[in-house]
């Protein structure tokens, strides 16, 4: 009997050895579950919070993208009404009163008669122009009104056209809506 009583208590310390690994099993499998668990839940919080910032990223986008875009629309709008206003000014001017033409052409000649020495002009204009200069008048050229005068070597010609004139505001109001497209 003493056997069994040896054979028994072995019996009983392999159990509890067992039930105790068991539990120590137990207690590492419920750890690691539960730091998965945790990794999970900090993945998706990390996934969501990149996922939220780059739909705001986006957002900003599509919005940055639609004030360009209607940036865009106005200043062409802007450049229509430009072309349009100076397709009117030029056909005014072309169709301009002769009454007109000369206070124009007087006032031109006027203030810049003391620039040069030879005088060209379009030919309706001629007969007004050498009446109204003492400079030479040198011959026709092609413009809807206006004046160029030349220096005495033909080295410098001022232009004072009104093709030129209008020319030169056209192009500083495009520069505007340049400057304002590029900012």
């Amino acid at each position: 009997m003493g056997l069994d009583i040896v054979l028994r208590d072995i019996q009983n310390g392999a159990q509890a050895e067992v039930s105790t690994i068991k539990a120590e099993a137990d207690v590492k499998v419920s750890e690691i579950l539960n730091e998965a668990r945790d990794a999970q839940k900090k993945m998706l919080g990390d996934s969501l919070a990149q996922a939220e910032e780059d739909l705001k990223k986006l957002h900003q986008q599509v919005i940055s993208s639609a004030n360009l875009e209607v940036k865009r629309i106005r200043l062409n709008k802007r450049k229509e009404l430009l072309d349009q206003v100076y397709n009117n000014i030029y056909k005014s001017i072309k169709s301009m009163p002769a009454s007109k033409a000369e206070k124009l052409l007087s006032v031109l000649i006027e203030k810049y008669k003391a620039d040069g020495v030879r005088i060209y002009s379009n030919k309706n204009s001629e007969a007004i122009v050498k009446k109204l200069s003492s400079l030479s008048y040198a011959g026709n050229i092609d413009s809807i009104g206006g004046v160029v005068q030349e220096n005495k070597d033909g080295t410098v010609r001022l232009d004072f056209t009104y093709d030129s004139i209008l020319k030169n505001v056209y192009e500083r109001s495009l520069k505007q809506i340049s400057d304002i497209l590029h900012g």
